[in-house]
């Protein structure tokens, strides 16, 4: 059955991973995706490595790991932007595409004719996708920016991190999310406003254009936090694995490791006190309630620790498992992907580049979207640079039917 956008076309002129990212969901989602790269180079995050994908006889290529995270299902397409020929390559494949989607600084696709303005002269149902650090106004408009400047800027770093020691905590400062968290979400909120438009588009018959920041992003991302802001005007703490709102709701130590262990209501943490074989706790009037734990914290977590550090992390999944009490081990990769429920979704895909592209196995996380008439489908291998030129030259150059 064809993909729920298998009638859209996206020409797609982004490159490192909020694009990428954004265009890669729409691809899963059916879309033919065209990838615009440079002759030279391609996409930046080809050469990101280590680690480097194997062709089929096991030898290292020149496409990393990183890369093929965020572009299978895409057709890639070598064109120099900077020529005329090219702009007008470009300008014809926008001509023929549903959306566009590019990242790159505010004003450059401007010089060479493929700015909104100018495209949808040529194409007026084109919906048009800009991703860029700040936005395309402003006075911050026009400066380059990355992921972990707009953690720094956008007030992530600042409440993420261990508690400091004043606290109570050990200290450490501020923290960025390992994973490029503001990429991540800026692609998603990419993918949320192209398909609101693309929707608009059947009332109105018009694309439009679509402005993303990463900075507008990684702000609202922490709206839970900022309402607190708003409402008390203190900073929030950093606070480590613990929760600003819940006690206990945190990492622990066990005898062999740590693990997560929550309580999100007063229930819950009687019942988590009896299955700690400690069904006084949970009587203390220091503990009664919610906003008591609240305010013991410190207290709390010690007096569970004792416990728990008794114990190894297994013995405690056991016996929380059918109580409905929350926990979960800190797995790392390894475990991840020997999870039962995460092997029944079956989240590790395999993908094999053709022949022709010099073959081998790609391993990829699959799309956590699940559809049920319209599924997600893994129809192209993240693939070799400029691999589907000449195909899609061939295309545009075949005329049009009707």
């Amino acid at each position: 059955m064809p993909g729920a956008l298998s009638h859209l076309r996206v020409l797609d002129l982004t490159r490192v991973l909020a694009g990428p990212w954004c265009t890669q969901t729409l691809g899963d989602l059916g879309a033919d995706v065209i990838k615009i790269e440079r002759p030279d180079t391609g996409d930046d995050t080809r050469s990101w490595g280590p680690q480097w994908l194997r062709d089929g006889a096991g030898n290292e290529t020149t496409d990393s790991a990183y890369f093929s995270s965020c572009n299978r299902n895409k057709r890639s397409v070598c064109v120099d932007i900077t020529t005329p020929d090219g702009q007008k390559t470009l300008q014809a494949l926008a001509a023929t595409s549903d959306i566009l989607v590019e990242n790159y600084k505010v004003g450059d696709l401007k010089r060479y004719g493929l700015d909104y303005e100018t495209l949808a002269k040529i194409n007026p149902k084109l919906v048009y996708c800009s991703i860029t650090a700040y936005g395309q106004d402003g006075p911050y408009a026009e400066r380059p920016g990355y992921d972990l400047l707009c953690q720094a800027e956008g007030g992530l770093m600042a409440i993420n991190g261990h508690a400091d020691v004043a606290d109570g905590g050990p200290g450490g400062g501020p923290t960025k999310v390992v994973i490029a968290v503001t990429d991540v979400l800026s692609g998603l909120n990419a993918t949320i406003a192209i398909l609101a438009a693309i929707e608009a588009r059947h009332q109105t018959g018009r694309g439009q254009q679509i402005d993303i920041a990463l900075l507008d992003c990684v702000v609202q991302f922490a709206a839970n936090q900022i309402a607190s802001y708003y409402l008390t005007g203190k900073q929030p703490k950093r606070v480590g694995n613990a929760h600003v709102n819940l006690a206990p709701y945190q990492s622990f130590k066990t005898s062999d490791g740590h693990m997560i262990v929550g309580a999100g209501n007063d229930n819950q943490w009687r019942k988590l006190a009896a299955a700690m074989g400690a069904p006084e706790l949970a009587q203390r009037p220091e503990y009664l309630e919610m906003k008591d734990r609240n305010k013991n914290r410190g207290a709390l977590v010690s007096d569970m620790e004792a416990i728990l550090t008794q114990k190894p992390t297994q013995h405690w999944l056991d016996t929380f498992a059918s109580l409905g009490i929350p926990h979960a081990p800190i797995n790392t990769f390894d475990q991840v992907f020997a999870h039962p429920q995460v092997q029944h979704r079956q989240l590790r895909i395999d993908m094999q580049r053709p022949t022709e592209q010099g073959g081998g196995n790609i391993a990829l996380v699959a799309s956590p979207i699940r559809m049920s008439d319209t599924p997600v489908e893994y129809r192209h291998a993240p693939p070799a640079k400029g691999a589907d030129t000449d195909a899609v030259m061939s295309e545009l150059a075949r005329p049009a039917q009707g």
